[in-house]
């Protein structure tokens, strides 16, 4: 592929729209910047328009709006981009329920995703681990209040994560957040 429709277009400018106010947790950076990333990952790992969209609206029900936020995206941009978001998604009531058994819920289905869920899901989770890894580097300890597991459950979390993408979806993606997974503090 080597060009962008203009249905791209549109996701990009939605996404903005979606997430204006959001910051990433503690740092300010605006929240855009990590979808941006994120759909940048997917389509330099090769994945298609479809999943470069959904890897910039992946957190678009979950964060803005659940089920209604999902049928605009289905209207907008089609089932296959809201199957992906959907996949992406662990929660889809506010405020959302205990985070340790969302957690596992999630983990537990993850394995079982469409490959094209999988990129996005993976694209995301390296983007997040890289994130708090280059965070943790800047200010240490003090990074982990801002996470609702802290420090023993981000890091069983993305160990877990680790764990079903070098299994589920093994690639150069899978060992770039092995490689991240492995810096976090034991």
């Amino acid at each position: 592929m080597s060009a962008l429709s203009s249905r791209f277009d549109d996701a990009l400018l939605f996404a903005s729209e979606l997430h204006r106010s959001q910051a990433r947790k503690g740092s300010g950076i605006p929240y855009i910047a990590h979808l941006m990333s994120v759909s940048s990952r997917v389509l330099s790992a090769g994945g298609t328009e479809v999943q470069a969209i959904a890897g910039l609206l992946h957190d678009a029900a979950e964060d803005q709006g659940g089920q209604a936020t999902l049928d605009v995206i289905h209207e907008r941009f089609g089932p296959d981009v809201a199957q992906i978001v959907a996949d992406c998604t662990d929660s889809w009531v506010e405020p959302k329920p205990a985070w340790r058994p969302r957690k596992e819920a999630y983990l537990s289905k993850l394995p079982s995703k469409p490959v094209a869920s999988l990129l996005v899901s993976l694209a995301d989770k390296l983007d997040n681990a890289e994130a708090i890894l280059h965070d943790y580097r800047e200010i240490g300890d003090e990074l982990w209040p801002r996470f609702t597991g802290g420090r023993e459950g981000t890091i069983w979390y993305y160990q877990e994560l680790n764990s079903i993408f070098a299994n589920a979806l093994p690639s150069s993606l899978s060992r770039d957040l092995k490689r991240a997974v492995s810096l976090f503090p034991s």
